[in-house]
Parts: structure tokens; sequence; C-alpha cells
């Protein structure tokens, strides 16, 4: 019988560049130690969720975290083929990689936000130009034009969803990165924020159907099931 096609789109956990708050696109650091503990929380939360293929970008750290999910899970999936596909990697910074995020948000149009009183991206601000800025800003001439990410990022949630709604559809995970992540959603659903928050370990699930996505749940972080601590223990993130 053919069961729905769902993706459960994770983004991978915290890293040291992330702790660091450094730019983090094809460049790679290691999870921390509490960005490993939280993954594996995640993989025993997303236990009742049986996956019929994982996928993940070639980034390390994204590797890292669909291995650990999956160790997690025991029986459920733990035999499934865990592909990697370089599509679904973080867009790319150019000369602003390692860099402070403060240094590229420079060349962005940001406004304050009056919640927060943080710096955030103008909610105006598409991802053409973002794309565009990035690429006048960029000093080693790396980054990506606007069109080749839109295709690379298209292409491969699109192949993913037909190959697997052709197989009877069912649970996909796939790992990925955050603005990635986010474009995606934009793609879909062209009013969703910029500055929609898409945690370290949170899940976005969607739904394909008829040739279609459809978004139904954005950065979600109830699937992290955290053991109970000891009265007064205390964990920090170590490099």
């Amino acid at each position: 019988m053919m069961k729905k096609t769902e993706l459960y789109v994770v983004r991978h956990g915290k890293t040291i560049f992330n702790l660091l708050d450094r730019v983090q696109g094809w460049s790679d650091t290691p999870l921390t130690e509490v960005g490993r503990e939280n993954i594996r929380c995640l993989g025993k939360g997303l236990e009742d969720v049986p996956f019929v293929e994982a996928y993940s970008s070639d980034s390390g750290r994204a590797i890292e975290t669909t291995r650990i999910i999956l160790e997690e899970q025991e029986t459920t999936s733990s035999n499934i083929k865990h592909s990697i596909d370089s599509r679904l990697r973080e867009w790319c910074f150019g000369s602003f990689e390692g860099a402070f995020n403060d240094e590229l948000r420079k060349v962005l149009p940001t406004v304050t936000d009056d919640e927060s009183g943080n710096k955030i991206l103008d909610p105006t601000l598409t991802f053409e130009k973002m794309a565009e800025l990035l690429q006048r800003a960029d000093k080693v001439a790396i980054t990506e034009p606007y069109e080749k990410i839109k295709r690379r990022v298209l292409s491969v949630f699109a192949e993913i969803a037909k190959r697997t709604e052709l197989h009877g559809g069912g649970n996909v995970l796939i790992v990925s990165h955050g603005l990635t992540i986010i474009f995606l959603l934009t793609l879909i659903d062209p009013s969703v924020n910029i500055n929609v928050d898409i945690p370290n370990g949170s899940v976005t699930h969607i739904t394909y159907e008829n040739a279609k996505f459809e978004v139904t749940m954005i950065g979600d972080t109830s699937f992290i099931k955290k053991p109970e601590t000891k009265p007064f223990a205390k964990r920090i993130d170590r490099i």
C-alpha cells in the first residue's frame, strides 16, 4: 500500500563554529559534546518514526548527525542506507568562511528586532538579492550564483521525494543546514519569513503528494527528548 511521503529535515547538531558564532557554510567543524548529546536525544525522540531512507550533505557535521540519529534508533531504522549528497550542503560564504557572523552581517541589510533588540536580516531581503550581495563581497570568488543554489536545492529534495514515492512512500530523514533549509521553505512557500528560526537539531516536516510539497512544521525541537538530570547538575559546551 502506498504511504504518504514525509520528509523529516533536520539541521545538524551544534558545532564548534556555531558555539563561537563564526560563519560556517562549506567550511566545517565537528559537533561539540553537547551538540552530540542533543542529537543522541533527537535520535531517541524519533524512535517512533520508521525511516525508509536517510540522506545528508557531504559536510562532516551533517554526516555525524545522521549517523548518531540512526544509531540511537536501534531496531527502527538502524539498518537503512545513509546516502550522502553534496547538493544538501549549506550556502558557500566565500571569503567570509570562518569569520565572525557580525562581519558577514555587515554586507547584508539588517534591521533591529523590536522584540529582542537584536539585529536581524531585513525581512524584505530576498535570497536572490542575498546571493548577489555575497558574490559581490566575496574576495575569493567561490560563492554560488542564485540560480545555481536554487537548482541544486530544488533538484535534490525533488529527487528524494519522487524516488521515495515511487518505492511506496514513507518517512525520509534528511540532514542539512540552517540557511539551506530556510531557502527551501521559501521556495515551497514564499510567505515564509527569511528570519524563521531553525535551531540545531530541530526538525522541519515536509510532505510530498501529487508532485507538491507542503510544509507542516518548521524548526521543531520537541523531538529532542532529554533524560532527567540530577539536581544542580550543569552542562556546558566544551571544544
